[in-house]
């Protein structure tokens, strides 16, 4: 038995704006089911997660317990909470609602809520690292050559070996992660992501290597990767 426990944290608050859908993105469809259903399945059916809290805008809560939760019979989502005005409002409030439940040295699993090609691999190798370390960031290396661009003039190429592109999961301690939180709050930061509070105040985030079709569906150009994706994976299985 593991000596702590594990809790997933799915944020999908956001308005999908790019998306340019009548629906907040979350609740598209791929091959029939909802893209937030599609995450939180691979969450309910890992053993390796105690409990899932998910974080969506308050006014969709009823609509999601009913056609997302009670439809696909998820039994491991603890509790729905209101969303915040930024993604990292919603995360703060989403700890806050754990925090009672949890104890420091537990481990809390952040996966976005549109990112449904998460794996088993992932999880575990996420989860054993924040056992060991002050946090661990799923990632993939950068394949194109980046610049730094000031006034549409380019000022400096990094080294591409060096770069990697942020996924989730991002887990972390409980304890670590709710002072970097708090910590943001308190200084008026705002991170590109999770990991990076961690890293203001001084925590070193270790690499998980991800997967390239581990995508955020943030576009209607992401819809079509996700569903060849899918018809790419139920091909592999036959």
């Amino acid at each position: 038995m593991k000596p702590f426990k594990t809790v997933a944290l799915i944020p999908a608050a956001g308005m999908g704006k790019r998306m340019g859908a009548p629906i907040n993105k979350q609740y598209l469809l791929i091959n029939g089911l909802p893209i937030v259903a599609r995450t939180i399945a691979v969450f309910e059916s890992s053993p390796l997660i105690d409990a899932i809290y998910l974080v969506i805008p308050a006014e969709e809560i009823s609509y999601c317990q009913e056609h997302v939760i009670a439809a696909c019979g998820f039994t491991k989502v603890t509790a729905i909470i209101a969303g915040g005005k930024e993604r990292q409002n919603s995360v703060m409030n989403g700890l806050r609602a754990m925090r009672d439940c949890v104890d420091d040295d537990d481990i809390v699993v952040i996966h976005d809520g549109v990112r449904p090609f998460v794996t088993e691999a992932m999880l575990q190798d996420s989860i054993a690292t924040a056992d060991i370390r002050d946090g661990a960031l799923v990632a993939v290396p950068v394949k194109d050559t980046i610049k730094h661009v000031r006034e549409g003039i380019v000022v400096d190429t990094p080294e591409r070996e060096t770069l990697w592109q942020a996924q989730t999961p991002q887990s972390f301690r409980f304890g670590i992660i709710f002072a970097a939180h708090q910590k943001a709050v308190e200084s008026g930061f705002i991170g590109t992501d999770d990991a990076s509070l961690v890293e203001k105040c001084g925590g070193a985030v270790a690499i998980v290597p991800g997967a390239y079709q581990n995508i955020k569906i943030t576009t209607p150009e992401d819809l079509i990767l996700a569903e060849a994706f899918l018809a790419g994976n139920k091909k592999e299985q036959i």
